[in-house]
């Protein structure tokens, strides 16, 4: 006699949360779901079954939002949030869709632009900038005999940029003293 065959695991879905963020999972218990016919043109299959999901998610009423969560979700999209999909013909399809956009709806609502920290200048662009604008140097634009600092080294090297064409650095230095 043949032993019988191990009973079968129904398989559960695949997650019982909506994960919006890697902060924010929401059961799927706090959804509410509507499902209707699909409008438009489709023969019988799409006048007779309900194919279009419509989801809703309760923001005010939510016990798995944390405050500021909540608050910046109900200045941003208010105290209910709706998506519907009626795309495809399958209604597990659409429910797929239907989530996959409340979740990035979520997600916009949640996301915060960052600050942007201004950053320093480099030295580059500061003592370049001048001489191609102008061609001559700044009127705070001294010769120093010790250059210790980048401002210093930038002051001997003003008026160097003067000289003839064809002529190297070291003879404009010896015909300038």
């Amino acid at each position: 006699m043949a032993e019988p065959d191990p009973p079968q695991q129904v398989a559960e879905p695949r997650s019982a949360v909506l994960r919006v963020t890697r902060a924010l999972a929401i059961p799927l218990d706090e959804l509410a779901w509507r499902f209707t016919t699909s409008g438009g043109p489709g023969g019988q299959h799409a006048n007779k079954t309900s194919t279009r999901a419509e989801v809703r998610f309760d923001i005010e009423r939510s016990p798995s939002l944390g405050p500021r969560q909540r608050a910046r979700l109900l200045e941003r999209l208010g105290p209910t949030i709706r998506v519907a999909s009626g795309e495809e013909r399958s209604q597990t399809r659409n429910r797929e869709v239907a989530l996959r956009r409340l979740a990035e709806r979520l997600a916009e609502g949640l996301h915060t632009e960052r600050p942007r920290l201004p950053t320093k200048p480099t030295k580059a662009p500061r003592s370049v900038a001048w001489r191609t604008s102008v061609g001559s140097p700044p009127a705070n634009a001294t010769v120093s005999s010790g250059a210790t600092t980048a401002t210093d080294a930038d002051a001997i090297s003003a008026p160097l940029l003067n000289r003839p064409r064809g002529c190297t650095q070291r003879q404009w230095e010896r015909s300038r003293h």
